[in-house]
């Protein structure tokens, strides 16, 4: 394919437009390593894009030799704008389905940690969150209200291929999520919610999170809605020190899943 027709438009919409991959429940991967992941974690690879005229790397021809989906030659100039980069035009760009957003795809177990972030803002945030949920053993990261997309290019690359390692779900409002929390503890497991906010009533290292924990997570700017301040069962802060007057949420997630991994490894060891 040397041209822009109506499938390579398709696909560039996939990039920038949130309704389109919506629509026709697609997304563009990009990288060696979230591209790998998905293959190996068996997500559905609708297409692979590549450069006929390349030299297969021996990464690529694997991908090629063995992953499902059709197969598509694009010239370097037309597979350079859906990796989005000018030079160091990527061997392969592969378009993926998006999963059905069902919570029932986040396992509850009785260790069970996992992030809520509510009405995140940035695609850069949301994608490092699910990199450090990822990273610190969550079971699973929920994205409530009107949100970044875990599927934009830009989350994508942020969560540096974790995205494909743990069920990220977009919920639309707390009320399902709630809903799903009262199953869990009907269902005999005691399923706590734990707010962060610079106001917290405890710091979080004097708090048990060792527990079964949903941590919940603010917007960038407005913090938690009323609705999850009053769903939380404890609101934690996290003690700064120096001129800083607060944390990037994407610090804050990764400073108490952090605590919450230490916590559970000195149980553990006893």
């Amino acid at each position: 394919m040397t041209t822009r027709n109506s499938r390579f438009q398709v696909w560039q919409a996939l990039l920038g437009n949130r309704s389109k991959r919506h629509k026709l429940g697609a997304f563009v991967v990009q990288g060696v390593r979230p591209l790998s992941l998905a293959v190996s974690r068996g997500w559905t690879i609708e297409a692979l894009l590549y450069d006929p005229d390349r030299r297969a790397s021996a990464w690529a021809a694997d991908v090629l030799a063995t992953a499902p989906g059709e197969r598509f030659a694009l010239s370097a100039e037309l597979l350079g704008e859906l990796g989005e980069k000018d030079d160091d035009i990527p061997e392969l760009v592969a378009i993926v389905a998006i999963p059905d957003d069902d919570l029932a795809r986040v396992p509850v177990a009785d260790d069970f940690l996992g992030v809520l972030f509510d009405r995140p803002s940035s695609p850069g945030n949301l994608g490092s969150i699910i990199r450090s949920a990822d990273a610190f053993g969550a079971a699973g990261v929920v994205v409530t209200g009107h949100a970044a997309d875990p599927y934009d290019p830009a989350a994508v690359r942020a969560s540096t291929g974790s995205l494909f390692g743990i069920p990220t779900v977009r919920v639309p409002s707390p009320r399902e999520v709630l809903a799903w929390v009262e199953a869990r503890r009907a269902a005999g497991i005691p399923l706590q919610l734990v707010a962060t906010d610079e106001d917290g009533d405890a710091d979080v290292f004097d708090i048990d999170l060792t527990a079964p924990t949903l941590l919940l997570i603010g917007n960038e700017t407005a913090g938690l809605s009323a609705a999850w301040r009053e769903a939380a069962d404890r609101t934690v802060r996290i003690p700064i020190t120096g001129s800083a007057s607060s944390l990037n949420a994407a610090n804050a997630a990764s400073i108490v899943l952090y605590e919450a991994a230490r916590q559970r490894l000195a149980r553990a060891a006893g």
